[in-house]
């Protein structure tokens, strides 16, 4: 049986309102469903007696009874008497097979491809992925790929090469092999974090060979296997890819609706995590910030816990407001260096300069440092004097990426009323992505069939650790407004098609 369980005042909460409708237990059943699809409520959780929500939330205890009786028999919760009921998912079924919860209600999920890397919330209202392309699949001409959030160089590149290169013969008669990073540009990093708030020493920084290196390595220093961290749901899928490979026992929480400060500290203690896992400005995938007063009661819950925090901060700065106020990093809670944050030049620079930095206290830098020598030594030279300038331009690049993605955000918004006014969506105030919740939980199946229209999209399931998500797709807004235009009236009709197809088939377990 699960270690893990929500009490009466926290599902209640979770639920929100009762709501007028009649039977109640039908609208508490749908609202318990919706949150285990929805995924802010985690699989194998144990649920409160029926006593106890019914207290909470202010309705008979027959009526809890029979949410509980419908619950059981759809297949999200399963019971076992004197052990109390817990959640699930009910079994995938094919097309054509009879029984509860066969057809459509809920198709086959996807797990996440090794590699790969708002809607309303749930409650009582809640309701690198393999496909067969056709003509000549994403390589084909005219192919628009939703898949990937990373936009093209900025303006300043070329400034910025030009004098990197120019610099480089400072560096080019020595080794060349800087394990922690060039002094110039952790000295760089470590103003930027001093500059927000978090006062920070250039031996505070190790530079890497982008922020999945960075990520890879905190994992083979903090996790053993089978020791549990909490991640996100949904979250980005890099991450929960490197936390299998070292064998971790994976916790999630759900955020869609935001974060549970309270829940997200509850999950801390009742599994003993070793490591947390958060996304706190411009979350990938869904775009939400995490407000100030749950970014204390975040860290010091984790605290509580004896827990690492890997903060992922390489949405940060790209807020599409350039000029807004900043909320601090959540390092700035901190004060047992036990919150370790994640930079990267790829989201906001460019992709292709694969640096990545960890800001954590000096003497975890020291070992991190050792550790990283058999994987790649260092990380190249040219690479992070580039870096260094454009740090020098940042908020050029800030103004400039703002005023794209806006734009881009705006018109992938707007064509996505027009043509999908189904689907439920939160509009970022930064990052580059649009969380979207359709009309069905048809992910896979229009994943599928999108490739088949000359589209890409990722489901929501890969961005899950336990296949659910299935009624979210990510819909990155990098591409120009004309591109994205495009990328909907395919991606409508292939959801067009996907609605109305049988059951998804079983798709082959990704390992």
């Amino acid at each position: 049986m699960s270690t893990r369980y929500v009490s009466g005042h926290q599902l209640a909460r979770l639920l929100g309102d009762v709501p007028r409708e009649r039977p109640v237990y039908a609208a508490v059943a749908r609202g318990v469903r919706g949150l285990v699809l929805d995924g802010r409520l985690a699989l194998r959780t144990r649920l409160p007696a029926e006593r106890d929500l019914a207290g909470a939330l202010g309705v008979s205890r027959t009526t809890v009874t029979a949410a509980y009786d419908r619950l059981r028999e759809e297949g999200y919760i399963e019971s076992r008497q004197g052990a109390g009921s817990w959640t699930a998912l009910p079994p995938v079924r094919m097309a054509g097979e009879g029984g509860p919860g066969a057809g459509r209600g809920r198709p086959a999920p996807a797990a996440p491809a090794p590699g790969v890397a708002g809607a309303a919330p749930g409650g009582f209202g809640a309701a690198g992925f393999d496909i067969a392309f056709a003509d000549g699949g994403p390589d084909g001409e005219g192919f628009i790929d939703l898949g990937c959030a990373a936009p093209a160089a900025p303006a300043v590149l070329d400034e910025a090469v030009a004098a990197a290169v120019a610099e480089l013969p400072r560096y080019s008669r020595g080794p060349g092999y800087e394990p922690a990073g060039l002094a110039c540009l952790r000295q760089a990093i470590a103003d930027r974090y001093t500059a927000r708030g978090v006062p920070t020493r250039p031996d505070e920084i190790v530079v890497t060979s982008g922020a999945q290196q960075a990520f890879t390595l905190l994992v083979r220093m903090l996790v053993n296997a089978g020791d549990p961290v909490m991640v996100e749901r949904p979250t980005y899928p890099h991450a929960l890819t490197a936390l299998r490979a070292a064998g971790a026992r994976l916790v999630p929480v759900g955020m869609n609706g935001g974060w549970d400060a309270e829940l997200a500290a509850a999950t801390m203690r009742q599994a003993a995590v070793r490591l947390v896992h958060t996304i706190p400005d411009f979350h990938n995938p869904t775009g939400l910030l995490m407000p100030d007063a749950d970014r204390a009661a975040f860290t010091a819950g984790a605290r509580a816990a004896d827990a690492y925090v890997v903060a992922d901060e390489i949405f940060a700065d790209l807020a599409h407001d350039p000029d807004a106020p900043r909320l601090p990093p959540l390092a700035m809670y901190d004060s047992g260096g036990r919150v370790i944050t994640i930079g990267s030049a790829s989201k906001l620079m460019w992709g292709g300069l694969r640096i990545g930095w960890i800001r954590a206290a000096a003497p975890l830098v020291r070992r991190m440092v050792v550790a990283r020598e058999p994987l790649d030594m260092a990380s190249p030279v040219l690479d992070q004097l580039i870096v260094r300038e454009l740090l020098e331009r940042v908020e050029d690049v800030r103004a400039e990426r703002a005023a794209h993605l806006r734009e881009s955000r705006d018109a992938l918004a707007a064509a996505l009323r027009e043509r999908l006014p189904d689907w439920e969506f939160r509009l970022p105030e930064g990052g580059m992505s649009l969380w979207a919740r359709l009309g069905a939980p048809v992910a896979t199946q229009l994943a599928e069939t999108a490739g088949r229209f000359g589209v890409r999209v990722v489901p929501g399931p890969v961005f899950a650790a336990d296949g659910v998500l299935e009624d979210y797709v990510r819909l990155p807004y990098v591409l120009p407004p004309d591109v994205l235009r495009t990328a909907i009236d395919r991606l409508a009709a292939a959801y067009r098609r996907a609605e109305g197809a049988p059951a998804a088939r079983l798709l082959p377990a990704y390992v």
